[in-house]
C-alpha cells in the first residue's frame, strides 16, 4: 500500500492539559470551550465557516502510544476489536469530534462540546450536516443502552 502522509493545519487548544480526567465524547463536554488555531496559510479555507453551527474536527491522538487490536472500552467490562471502539490507541491514531462553533476570530474557532487533550495536531475540519451526517441507526452494537453514560464517563491510564 502506498504511504500516507498527512500535516497538521493547526492545534486544537483546550483547558484540559492532562489525558486523566477528561471527557471521552463531546456528549460530556457540554461546557468545554477550546480553540481551533488554524495556521493563517490556511486562514482563507475557514471562508464560509461561521454558517455552520458544528463542525467535526479531525485529529491526530498524539499522545497515543502503540495499539491494541482488542482492548476493554470505556463504557465495557470485556475486550471489544478496536475498530468497534473510539480508542485513541489504534493502528492510525486519528480521533473525530463533533463540536458547536460558537465564533470566528480570523484564523481561530472558537468552540464548545470539546473533549480532546490541549495541543492536539488538527488534520482537517469539515462542517457537520444533519442531511449527511445523521443517518437513521438501527443498531449501535455493543454500545447499545450504554452510550448515554459518555456523559459522565472521564478518561484514564487507557489513553496514553
Amino acid at each position: 500500500m502506498p504511504r500516507i502522509v498527512l500535516e497538521p493545519i493547526g492545534l486544537i487548544r483546550t483547558g484540559f492539559k492532562e489525558l486523566e480526567g477528561m471527557p471521552i465524547q463531546p456528549a460530556g463536554a457540554e461546557t468545554a470551550e477550546g480553540r481551533v488555531i488554524v495556521d493563517p496559510a490556511f486562514e482563507a479555507g475557514l471562508n464560509d465557516i461561521d454558517g455552520f453551527s458544528h463542525l467535526i474536527l479531525i485529529y491526530q491522538f498524539h499522545l497515543a502510544k502503540g495499539y491494541r487490536l482488542t482492548l476493554i472500552p470505556f463504557l465495557d467490562n470485556q475486550a471489544r476489536g478496536v475498530f468497534s471502539t473510539r480508542a485513541p490507541r489504534r493502528p492510525n491514531p486519528v480521533g473525530i469530534s463533533i463540536v458547536s462553533l460558537l465564533r470566528r476570530e480570523k484564523n481561530i474557532l472558537v468552540v464548545g462540546n470539546i473533549d480532546v487533550v490541549d495541543r492536539t495536531p488538527l488534520i482537517d475540519i469539515k462542517p457537520y450536516v444533519p442531511d449527511f451526517d445523521a443517518p437513521v441507526v438501527t443498531s449501535t452494537g455493543w454500545l447499545e443502552g450504554r452510550a448515554a453514560r459518555s456523559r459522565q464517563m472521564r478518561s484514564d491510564e487507557r489513553f496514553k
